[in-house]
């Protein structure tokens, strides 16, 4: 069967690259579960060997995420803060810091993925409404989410299988990859300031063709929804217990799951509503790819080859990892990067642990099939009116990615 599981894996990891195989509608998450199927159904993996595959532990706490993201966007905190930035009174400069600040802040603390998605409707109505084009506001959105995420181990979900696979200190991650975040957030903004998009910021959002009319812009004087307060605030304990959890707690998984638990019993908000916003298909990606590189990782024929080649590309060397990731982060994406090299690569020292959550996300932000997030923006922006392009986004996310990783790499050194 060695044979069938090598196919298997090269087949899936050719469909994460392309994000589907030709001629078909089948995406991602698709792919991912009908190659676990394949392996299940032929024998090549059996049902114990594929439950222990899937690292429930990372599940369980990127579902805890979710379920309290959707209590911010339930108690319409969103659509709020959003709303607040876009009002300020400030220049398109100031703006954007408070774009970007505001992206980066909330992507450390919740998934930067959902971030993206409530965020940027309520950003391009309150961009357009100021007369300005919403494109750069939409590409800092995605980039600071990323950059953002890096600094904590909740911030994106290959930071969280990283943390679970090397049972990292939430305090000594955060010491070890804030600098970096902080420094690539200063990045995400000096690049998009002195962009060719940023100039003659005063110019009507219909320029370029990418308009969207005035009946459907929410003008910066019209009122959003008000703050639900007891759901802001049931969300915001929530928050600090998770926290906590990953600072004085062993079992995680678990206690993260109390949390959910607790977050259901709720007389304001029903279970569909508190579930509805789950990303049921991501946790359906991870499972189906825990199982496929599962089966690498318990051949041991293939993954001692697979390891030999990473040893021999010295994949510990701070260099190295960074160009890795830069690379598969922008072919096969940061998640099935990460899960790959945990589940086939050496022994993971603590520092390049935090070194691989640093590059691998920062890399996210390349082109857009290199995040997650990325592609969430993009899509929300063109449900709104707004297309941006691969092009589009490449001028600004390339440079953007480049110097972000040259000082996260002068930082990973320093600190090696």
């Amino acid at each position: 069967m060695n044979w069938l599981i090598a196919v298997v894996f090269v087949l899936v990891y050719i469909g994460m690259a392309l994000g589907r195989w030709p001629w078909l509608a089948i995406n991602r998450t698709g792919i991912a579960v009908f190659g676990a199927v394949i392996l299940l159904i032929s024998g090549a993996v059996d049902r114990d060997g594929a439950l222990a595959s899937i690292d429930f532990a990372t599940l369980a706490v990127l579902l805890t995420l979710m379920v309290l993201s959707s209590q911010y966007a339930a108690s319409g905190f969103f659509d709020w803060i959003g709303h607040r930035i876009t009002a300020l009174k400030c220049g398109p400069g100031g703006l954007m810091a408070g774009v970007i600040v505001m992206c980066g802040v909330l992507s450390a603390f919740l998934t930067n993925d959902v971030v993206v998605w409530a965020v940027t409707p309520v950003l391009i109505a309150g961009v357009i409404a100021r007369g300005l084009d919403p494109k750069p506001y939409v590409i800092a959105v995605a980039c600071a989410a990323n950059a953002g995420s890096a600094a904590t181990l909740i911030g994106n979900p290959q930071n969280l299988m990283i943390a679970e696979f090397g049972n990292l200190d939430f305090i000594g991650f955060v010491l070890a990859c804030a600098v970096p975040a902080i420094l690539a957030l200063g990045v995400v903004y000096v690049v998009i300031l002195r962009s060719p998009m940023m100039r003659g910021e005063t110019h009507a959002a219909a320029a370029g063709g990418n308009a969207i009319s005035n009946a459907n812009a929410r003008s910066v004087d019209q009122p959003v929804r008000p703050l639900d307060k007891t759901i802001l605030t049931k969300a915001v304990l929530a928050t600090i217990a998770v926290i906590a959890i990953f600072v004085f707690v062993e079992d995680r998984a678990l206690w993260s799951l109390l949390v959910v638990g607790a977050l259901l019993l709720s007389r304001r908000l029903s279970t569909d509503q508190v579930l509805g916003r789950v990303d049921w298909h991501l946790l359906a990606l991870f499972c189906g790819l825990f199982i496929v590189t599962g089966a690498m990782a318990q051949n041991d024929v293939i993954a001692s080859l697979f390891r030999d080649v990473l040893i021999t590309l010295q994949i510990h060397h701070p260099g190295v990892l960074a160009g890795v990731s830069l690379a598969g982060s922008n072919t096969i994406g940061n998640v099935p990067l990460v899960m790959m090299l945990l589940s086939l690569g050496p022994e993971w020292s603590t520092e390049m642990l935090h070194a691989l959550a640093i590059f691998s996300t920062l890399s996210g932000n390349f082109l857009i099939v290199g995040s997650v997030a990325n592609i969430i923006a993009v899509e929300q922006a063109a449900k709104a009116g707004t297309v941006i392009s691969f092009i589009d986004y490449a001028r600004l996310g390339v440079p953007v990615t480049l110097i972000s990783l040259a000082l996260s790499l002068g930082w990973v050194i320093l600190i090696s």
